[in-house]
């Protein structure tokens, strides 16, 4: 799987579990909607300061957001 696409996922389903919108999390992080959309589907890359601004918002290490979730442990 391309690393955009885990990204996305993993920022997604942070996202969620967090219960913030894609607006929530956008003004949080600095960035705009139509941005982190994108970015959830892959579409856009995100920078390293857009990485970090994100993972910091969502309380998680920046490698988090690009672990493949195939190969992640499922929680017990």
């Amino acid at each position: 799987m391309k690393v955009r696409k885990i990204f996305g996922l993993n920022l997604q389903r942070l996202r969620r579990e967090r219960r913030l919108s894609q607006e929530q999390l956008a003004h949080l992080a600095g960035c705009a909607r139509a941005y982190l959309s994108g970015a959830e589907a892959g579409r856009r890359n995100a920078t390293l300061d857009m990485l970090e601004a994100l993972a910091t918002v969502l309380e998680v290490e920046p490698a988090d957001l690009l672990k493949d979730p195939e190969t992640r442990p499922e929680p017990t």
